[in-house]
């Protein structure tokens, strides 16, 4: 089993959403109860924090410049250099209990995000938006329980969308053209004693790679079998999320996060929340910015 390497011992309440910004050649990732974006670059081990002023549930590029978040009350756009937040829209603003979670971009540069409920009791309370790049909003998926990883195929054709509790990665048919979903279906049901599915990136050979809540790694599937391929080994129980970052997307950055741990769990794992790093065989594929 191939070991990570801690790169930032950001001690993070709860690190997520990394994503490679080749424009600048470094990560992005978030702290979301601790309302915090931060921008790693590799080349020096520097790491700047933004405060964002509400929870931060995942962020992606934007085309036209800066970058786009999902909030705890919605989609933003923000500017690091200014670090100005601008609200662009809060479909469940009747829903106050509610806050975003993960999301990417699909390939059309739409921005798919899913909430879930802030207490993380109803299980039915969440939904998965796209925001498309005119500013339009649809609900995409109901009744979601905790909104996670999301991803889709280099033939355009299929997304895989995580809902934690249900401990699967489900397949839709995706239309690219219109961001149409159906024919939802169970592409992977995790084994026992593996953990939760949380984030997730898809690789060059369309594999999946989850990140593994509760099960101290990221594990890499086929998607088309089910079949566990391979396991990378992090040292800390809670992993987050993961994506493919470096020239030849060959580095996988990985986020870890400290809630829900005890103090001796903490002791334990020192390294929790902390972000990690490992080389990997195959490639992964670049991010998608915003459209609009």
């Amino acid at each position: 089993m191939t070991q990570a390497t801690l790169i930032l011992d950001a001690q993070a309440t709860l690190g997520e959403g990394p994503i490679w910004d080749a424009r600048e050649n470094v990560l992005w990732w978030i702290d979301i109860n601790e309302c915090r974006l931060h921008r790693f670059d590799p080349a020096t081990k520097n790491n700047t924090t933004y405060d964002i002023g509400q929870r931060v549930g995942t962020v992606v590029p934007r085309a036209s410049g800066g970058l786009m978040l999902a909030v705890q009350n919605g989609f933003a756009a923000y500017d690091p250099a200014t670090q100005q937040l601008t609200m662009i829209a809060d479909p469940e603003a009747h829903l106050p209990t509610n806050r975003f979670n993960d999301g990417k971009c699909d390939p059309a540069g739409r921005f798919w995000a899913g909430t879930l409920q802030l207490v993380e009791k109803d299980m039915t309370a969440g939904s998965l938006y796209c925001l498309y790049p005119d500013g339009r909003i649809e609900r995409r998926v109901s009744e979601v329980g905790i909104s996670n990883g999301i991803v889709w195929t280099s033939d355009k054709k299929t997304m895989y969308f995580i809902d934690s509790p249900t401990r699967r990665v489900d397949a839709f048919d995706y239309d690219n053209a219109t961001g149409e979903i159906r024919n939802r279906r169970t592409a992977i049901a995790l084994p026992e004693g593996i953990g939760y599915p949380d984030g997730m990136s898809i690789d060059a050979e369309d594999k999946l790679w989850v990140a593994l809540w509760a099960g101290w790694g990221v594990a890499r599937f086929d998607p088309l079998t089910g079949e566990l391929l391979d396991k990378i080994d992090v040292q800390a129980s809670q992993v987050t999320a993961c994506a493919f970052g470096g020239p030849e997307l060959k580095d996988l950055y990985i986020t870890t996060a400290r809630r829900d741990l005890n103090s001796t769990a903490l002791k334990d794992q020192p390294a929790a929340g902390g972000l990690f790093h490992v080389r990997v065989d195959v490639a992964g594929v670049p991010s998608v910015a915003f459209a609009g």
